[in-house]
């Protein structure tokens, strides 16, 4: 994958956070903010996806809505339970 250095300004405490937390994780504090960035821009696909789904077939109930939150939870604890650890 090709990269491309860009200038971006964040606000002095997130850089410290993100610092400490790349450290943690053992990996560049680019890599980090890349994740965080490929993150979003998967968030705002689903959003699209759901939207687009809801238009089709109508919004969801709220029976919908709560087993979807109740898969989540679960799957939350699962990761959580693994030390935040994914299959990539």
């Amino acid at each position: 994958m090709a990269s491309k250095k860009v200038t971006i300004t964040l606000d002095e405490s997130l850089v410290e956070a993100m610092s400490t937390v790349a450290q943690e994780a053992g990996v560049p504090l680019s890599r980090l903010i890349a994740r965080a960035a490929e993150r979003e821009l998967r968030l705002r696909a689903g959003r699209v996806a759901v939207q687009e789904w809801q238009e089709e077939h109508g919004a969801f109930t709220p029976e919908e809505l709560a087993a979807a939150r109740a898969e989540m939870a679960a799957a939350d604890a699962e990761y959580l339970a693994g030390g935040g650890s994914v299959a990539a």
